[in-house]
């Protein structure tokens, strides 16, 4: 099959828009997209420090790889990765070396930080113990991490790798529950709160296969490794039902990232939710103890 815009040999067929690209025209449609997203997202007004979350995997490494086609150039921009070993031998050794080769490829300040160093535990351990799925707990600690090692590093904007697949699976998944508070909360953040760094989201409208074949095309170096607890995690449950949606009717992804965006404005803010601090470690939270404080003094009784 030839491209849509040209006679050469075209790399992937685009469902939801009909149109066959060669790598020439993906390439070019891809970072149209992310250039897109970072302007709609990002106002540079001064020197700024952009931290990129960095898990090894094809999403954060793409999302890195982004970062700094965009920004590296810039002398009022600085980048940093981040990334989180959460203990998980079968998994995470592979996905950091992956990291630690990318971002010396890119010329990229790495820092690598270890929840059993903040939180006494890994997800190893958790795995054996704890009453609910690894994830679960994995989701909160690691959020937790990246937004202190975000304030320590006097980060401005996180960067994530969250892709087209994950945010509207996440959209549902806070609907579904009436989770109002974490809906409100979603990125990307155009307003920056107190104790938390707002997040960037430059592939949130780009499919995950997408992301898999611009990684491919553009040799960027990325984990194929797959987290042993993945398919405990409530999420592909979502993601599976969200995948058939889109194969009867393309474009339904699209469609419930514009939707959301579209009542973004309506949905109770975090001032009206009334937003405290945790009385443990002073995070940001809507009770009287973070998530993040709860599981680490409900994994002390067990272990």
């Amino acid at each position: 099959m030839k491209c849509s815009l040209c006679n050469n040999d075209a790399v992937v067929f685009l469902k939801y828009s009909g149109s066959h690209l060669c790598d020439k025209h993906f390439t070019k449609f891809f970072q149209k997209r992310v250039n897109l997203e970072f302007r709609n997202e990002l106002r540079i007004k001064r020197p700024i420090k952009i931290g990129v979350a960095l898990s090894g995997g094809k999403d954060s490494s793409v999302a890195l790889y982004e970062t700094e086609r965009v920004f590296g150039k810039r002398r009022d921009v600085s980048i940093v990765a981040l990334t989180i070993d959460e203990g998980i031998k079968s998994y995470r050794p592979e996905t950091i070396r992956t990291a630690e080769s990318l971002t010396k490829k890119l010329g990229v300040e790495h820092r690598i930080l270890k929840i059993e160093d903040s939180f006494g535990t890994s997800m190893d351990l958790v795995s054996e113990g704890g009453r609910l799925s690894p994830c679960s707990y994995c989701g909160v600690f690691r959020r937790k991490l990246i937004n202190t090692a975000g304030i320590e590093e006097n980060v401005d904007y996180m960067v994530t790798g969250l892709n087209l697949d994950d945010t509207a699976q996440s959209v549902m998944m806070n609907i579904v529950r009436g989770d109002i508070s974490r809906l409100s909360r979603m990125g990307p953040h155009s307003q920056v709160k107190g104790g938390l760094v707002p997040r960037l989201q430059p592939l949130r409208k780009i499919p995950e296969k997408e992301v898999m074949l611009y990684a491919i095309l553009q040799g960027i170096d990325f984990s194929h490794s797959v987290c042993p607890y993945a398919d405990q995690a409530i999420r592909n449950e979502f993601r599976e039902s969200i995948d058939r949606w889109e194969e009867r009717s393309p474009g339904t992804k699209y469609s419930i990232i514009n939707s959301f965006d579209k009542i973004r404005a309506l949905i109770p803010s975090e001032q009206d939710i009334k937003i405290g601090k945790c009385k443990v470690c002073g995070s940001p939270t809507p009770g009287d103890v973070c998530q993040s404080c709860s599981f680490e003094m409900e994994i002390r009784t067990w272990t």
